[in-house]
């Protein structure tokens, strides 16, 4: 059994005095959100009040439908009350898709300019997709391993917009970093990773989910950790390999296509075309996405034409 606690509070404490951006401003959560994650917690929680506490933001309870409808489309039927969520899927799965309700609720509220929202979260729903069928082959929580992807930059578009011109730097220049990650603690001395695992700690998230975000940059490195290669945290380091709109790991295809050799069992291509159907049932048809299949099939065919 993974000691999530223990493993946090290491490296947590490791890395708590570099972890205070004195001129970032960080978000706040939605009321409701918070008062949902508390009560919930509790096993003799009653349904009516926990309904009540959603409805009570408008905004987020809307969201929440709205992502459950389209996440479950073709399985349920539609779903039209928060109680009723509640009652079908369970007050755990529910509170799994608040978290990714409310978390989106802020990111949109920052407009930033170096990243398009939509783009942005379309990337994360891919890797999403990714991680929970990667958890499901290293036999880990699936769900906490999806959920944890959508969420692990919930920072960028805050960070990037306030500190706009270093990320504009990272953009041009990247080449010379081996990924985002580095070039913050470069720049800054403290990365999004670092920085989301704390601010997502002080919320009272879960453990293993803090440690996914913490960790998610450690890429395919992970799966040499005793600790953490059979867990939620491997699948999602190996799900942020997928290049995205920030490209913030330069070498991701890569190191995939390089997991997919030393790992059969990944089968990296069959798996990139069963997500990309997944994620046309649940995003549509959408502009501006490039998919991890046709991101594979060209670098295939590049190095294919190179020898």
């Amino acid at each position: 059994m993974t000691n999530w606690k223990e493993i946090l509070a290491t490296n947590l404490a490791k890395n708590s005095d570099s972890v205070e951006p004195p001129d970032v401003q960080l978000p706040i959560l939605p009321k409701a959100f918070s008062d949902f994650r508390e009560k919930s917690q509790n096993p003799d929680a009653d349904i009516n009040q926990l309904s009540r506490i959603i409805a009570s933001d408008a905004g987020l309870s809307t969201e929440l439908l709205r992502t459950i409808n389209i996440c479950m489309a073709g399985s349920l039927k539609k779903i039209t009350s928060i109680k009723q969520a509640l009652v079908m899927l369970g007050i755990s799965t529910t509170r799994m898709y608040l978290t990714i309700s409310g978390m989106k609720q802020v990111m949109k509220s920052t407009s930033s300019k170096l990243i398009n929202f939509q783009t942005f979260w379309n990337a994360n729903l891919e890797r999403a997709l990714f991680a929970k069928e990667v958890a499901k082959l290293l036999k880990a929580d699936a769900d906490v391993a999806y959920t944890a992807s959508m969420l692990q930059d919930f920072l960028l578009p805050l960070i990037t917009n306030q500190r706009l011109d270093d990320y504009l730097e990272f953009s041009t220049e990247r080449d010379q970093y081996h990924n985002l990650i580095s070039f913050e603690q470069q720049k800054f001395g403290w990365d999004h990773a670092q920085v989301a695992a704390q601010v997502m700690h002080a919320w009272n998230f879960t453990d293993e989910l803090v440690c996914c975000v913490f960790f998610h940059h450690r890429g395919a490195e992970v799966l040499k950790d005793d600790q953490l290669r059979n867990t939620s945290v491997a699948a999602v380091a190996i799900a942020t390999l997928i290049p995205e709109a920030l490209r913030q790991e330069p070498h991701g295809i890569d190191a995939l296509l390089e997991l997919d050799r030393t790992w059969p069992v990944l089968n990296l291509i069959p798996l990139a075309e069963k997500i990309n159907i997944e994620f046309q049932q649940t995003a549509g048809q959408v502009r501006n996405h490039f998919p991890l299949i046709r991101v594979l099939k060209n670098k295939l065919m590049q190095t294919s034409a190179a020898r």
